[in-house]
């Protein structure tokens, strides 16, 4: 009886005291389930709950998170309305969609589902899983997340690994898995415009068809897949790349000082990213090179569609420029910043200012806009499959059903 009054007495004393942590709450919780405490406990839990414990240290370190969000919020805030106007123009051209070649049209949204399961299959490689399903959900949900939240790919990392771990993957391996993915991924597009670059110096040929554009990608596409696997393989490609890089650096930017050890850094991130993808890495450098392939193959039909007759090598550095664009963590997933960079390379790269807000609309609705309410649609059907409470109370019907035939076994 004393036990049941300190237990209506801590009730009320919790309610009437929303602020205290919920672990203090849990633990009250658990020992009133289990009902194998006794009083003394009872009232020391409650003298906690009534006199929590808060450390000066502990407050200062919650408001420094919370500083952080809203300073990053205020960027984001700011970053949005200096690129307003670029948006605006984009999503005003909404009306010249009704006058697409839809047959190149449905191409965009082709080789956008390509590109995605090709980066699918780097995840898978760089999980060292043979498994879709977790993969893919995982992917596509904090693929949207980072869309929506600021803070870009760490984010969207972040929250991938954490449903991974629910699927049985360490999180430890996940993210080293995403870390030796996104440098993949990030050399691939850092890659383009240098091998593009005696198309763009020498110029692109007189016919300015979207068949040549067609035609540089896939030379592109196969000497990009010939460099990562001579960088993988030897040393010289990234000690040559690293050399010229930090001249350039050195030589354009005044610094106080010179940025030393750049081929070393670029020879140790290669080292990690082989040994994380283990003996699979070829497979690895040809799913990044496709994952990037079919996203510049689904510009070019975007522009294509449009009725557009850019110059071919230029079209090529519009899309490089525009996935660096995507990097800028100002914005989710450089919202707007990659819809001003488009349009403005599209126009340099000989299309129409229409054409180009239009080829942009229609390529960022296929890359941007439409994988987002896909991963929500994918983390719902990951939680239907991967719900804690319901294995947990799967569990507890496999110990109630045990415990019952035991005592049914007793004479």
């Amino acid at each position: 009886m004393v036990g049941l009054l300190a237990l209506k007495l801590s009730q009320r004393r919790c309610r009437r005291a929303p602020h205290r942590s919920l672990a203090d709450r849990r633990m009250f919780l658990r020992l009133k389930l289990r009902g194998d405490c006794c009083v003394e406990d009872l009232e020391s839990i409650t003298e906690r709950l009534n006199h929590p414990v808060s450390s000066p240290s502990v407050t200062r370190s919650v408001w420094r998170r919370y500083a952080k969000r809203i300073a990053l919020l205020a960027v984001a805030g700011v970053s949005l309305y200096l690129v307003l106007p670029s948006l605006i123009a984009v999503f005003s051209s909404w009306r010249s969609l009704t006058h697409l070649n839809w047959y190149f049209a449905v191409l965009v949204f082709a080789c956008e589902i390509a590109s995605f399961v090709w980066l699918w299959q780097l995840d898978r490689i760089a999980l060292h899983t043979r498994a879709w399903f977790p993969v893919v959900a995982a992917q596509l949900s904090g693929n949207a997340v980072g869309r929506i939240v600021p803070g870009g790919g760490a984010t969207a990392t972040a929250f991938t690994a954490s449903m991974l771990r629910r699927a049985g993957v360490d999180p430890g391996e996940a993210a080293a898995a995403f870390a030796a993915s996104a440098g993949l991924q990030l050399a691939t597009t850092l890659a383009l415009p240098i091998l593009a670059l005696p198309a763009i110096i020498f110029g692109a040929p007189v016919n300015h068809s979207l068949a040549i554009a067609a035609y540089l990608g896939i030379a592109v596409l196969v000497v990009l897949i010939a460099a990562g696997a001579a960088a993988f393989l030897t040393d010289a490609p990234l000690e040559l790349a690293g050399r010229a890089i930090q001249w350039l650096l050195n030589a354009t930017v005044r610094r106080r000082r010179h940025v030393t050890g750049l081929p070393q850094e670029l020879l140790r991130d290669r080292d990690f990213i082989r040994t994380t993808l283990g003996e699979r890495w070829k497979g690895a450098v040809v799913a990044a090179a496709l994952n990037t392939g079919f996203d510049y193959l689904a510009l070019l039909c975007a522009l294509r569609a449009v009725g557009a007759d850019p110059r071919p090598s230029l079209v090529l550095l519009a899309y490089t420029a525009g996935q660096l664009l995507a990097l800028i963590p100002f914005t989710p997933g450089g919202l707007g910043f990659v819809e001003a960079g488009l349009v403005g390379t599209l126009t340099l790269a000989g299309v129409s200012g229409r054409a180009a807000l239009a080829a942009t609309l229609l390529y960022r609705l296929a890359a941007y806009w439409l994988p987002i309410p896909a991963g929500g649609l994918a983390y719902l059907l990951f939680r239907r499959r991967y719900d804690p409470s319901r294995e947990n109370t799967t569990e507890a019907h496999h110990a109630l059903a045990n415990s019952t035939s035991d005592n049914s076994d007793e004479p």
